[in-house]
């Protein structure tokens, strides 16, 4: 008989004589006569509970099985007498799929620590806990391809291996297919110069959106920092979309309504496990979410941001000045405990910020911005681009690019260059907001750090 997956059985509209049930075992129950089995599959946070009498088959199979192993069960789906729960399985057969030693299986207990799991990544996400997170992350990314699919976004596959640095920043994961330590020269190897793993998406979205007009790309990005705070991986996922025609403040609108649908996308279609999160993880989560999808944006100019940074009499580890990068700090104590809502900082130093960034008439700063959130702090950084053929070419020269490795950059702005901005979105930060997760290992399924790399 065909499989029926437990969140369905757990939302039909009435008993089912046959039903076959598959999945791992949570907890065995065994009572005189019949035992009672936990059954989890998931496909939905709840599990959903199998009785079995002890015929001899049954019996022979119950014997075999304990927490974390796999059953297929056979039975009727019938209403549960119990409290919390409206159907289970009257199971009238029960087959062992694949057996769970219990002296090894390292999630025995009900309640582990973040960092027990984080080192088994690969069994973390049979916990409540992490199903219910790489579940959230599944409809995310569904909804970010479906928030652009409806406002006429063209979705491009930009590159993972590169030749140019989109920030400047050279923090790269080089690519070779030389052997290690081969002193071959670069123009030998298979691409004839250095090729990197990508920082970014944004320069190739650019001549998207000066072809196509609103586009967006969605792919995994890295940065070769060796950082272990809780809000830096080697490997992440980025959003990244590019509008031509468009100034800051439509890069700032677009932002602030992207975030937004996705919040109340995750509230209305992951209901169970946001509430996992809002009641396990952080118990603000639910009034945060509350406040960020009732208020408007807060938008502060960095010059005001940094006379109230100075003004404010707390104590920061890292000095504020006009000129500074603003530190996670910085950005928590102005979305968290000043304002307490998400803000947007905009025209930043130029001397702070990449290449591509437009020069404002001050020639002091850049049109660029940051929305900081709180408990996360910068969750999208993003800017008017620069779309000046001889301003971008004395940016470049000011930070030593060498113009021949963006020559197709510089023909953009050569052929038809238009007004355009666009922002990137870090997807796990992303995650971290609506789940309450203060870690952003947490949000995914296999985190990439200095000297990890298991799986």
């Amino acid at each position: 008989m065909k499989r029926t997956k437990i969140k369905n059985a757990l939302n039909s509209e009435q008993s089912m004589a046959e039903i076959t049930v598959k999945g791992w075992v949570r907890t065995k129950r065994d009572s005189k006569g019949f035992s009672f089995i936990e059954l989890n599959d998931g496909s939905c946070l709840k599990n959903i509970q199998v009785i079995v009498d002890h015929t001899p088959e049954i019996e022979a199979e119950l014997a075999k099985i304990g927490t974390g192993a796999s059953v297929a069960v056979e039975g009727e789906l019938v209403e549960s007498p119990g409290k919390g729960q409206k159907w289970e399985v009257r199971g009238k057969a029960l087959k062992l799929l694949g057996e769970a030693d219990q002296e090894t299986f390292p999630l025995q207990k009900k309640r582990h620590t973040d960092e027990f799991l984080r080192g088994i990544a690969h069994l973390r996400p049979r916990t409540n806990k992490f199903g219910a997170m790489f579940r959230i992350r599944s409809e995310l990314a569904q909804a970010i391809h479906k928030y652009f699919a409806e406002r006429g976004f063209f979705y491009v596959h930009t590159p993972v291996l590169t030749g140019s640095d989109c920030e400047g920043a050279g923090e790269m994961f080089r690519v070779t297919a030389l052997e290690h330590g081969s002193k071959t020269p670069i123009e030998e190897d298979f691409f004839g110069k250095p090729a990197h793993l990508t920082v970014s998406g944004q320069l190739e979205a650019e001549m998207f959106a000066l072809s196509l007009g609103d586009v967006y790309t969605f792919g995994p990005t890295f940065r070769a920092e060796n950082s272990n705070t809780p809000r830096h991986v080697a490997e992440f996922w980025m959003v990244e979309p590019e509008m031509a025609f468009a100034d800051l403040n439509d890069d700032m609108d677009l932002g602030e309504d992207m975030v937004k649908y996705l919040v109340q996308h995750i509230l209305d279609n992951c209901a169970d496990d946001v509430e996992l999160f809002a009641k396990w993880v952080n118990k603000d989560l639910m009034p945060e979410l509350d406040t960020l999808l009732k208020k408007d944006f807060v938008r502060l100019p960095y010059t005001e941001a940094i006379d109230i940074l100075t003004k404010t009499k707390k104590e920061f580890e890292y000095p504020v000045e006009w000129g500074i990068d603003l530190q996670t700090e910085h950005e928590r104590f102005l979305c968290e405990e000043k304002f307490k809502q998400p803000i947007y900082v905009y025209d930043y130093p130029k001397s702070i910020k990449p290449f591509y960034m437009r020069v404002n008439d001050d020639d002091r700063t850049v049109a660029a911005m940051d929305c900081l959130v709180p408990r996360i702090g910068e969750i999208i950084g993003g800017s008017q681009r620069e779309e000046r053929m001889d301003v971008l070419l004395s940016r470049m020269r000011e930070m030593n690019l060498p113009e021949e490795e963006y020559w197709w950059y510089i023909d953009s702005r050569k052929f038809g260059t238009a007004p355009h901005a666009g922002f990137g979105l870090g997807f796990e930060r992303m995650l971290m907001l609506v789940t309450g997760v203060s870690n952003i290992r947490d949000a995914m399924p296999f985190p990439r750090t200095p000297k990890h790399l298991e799986f």
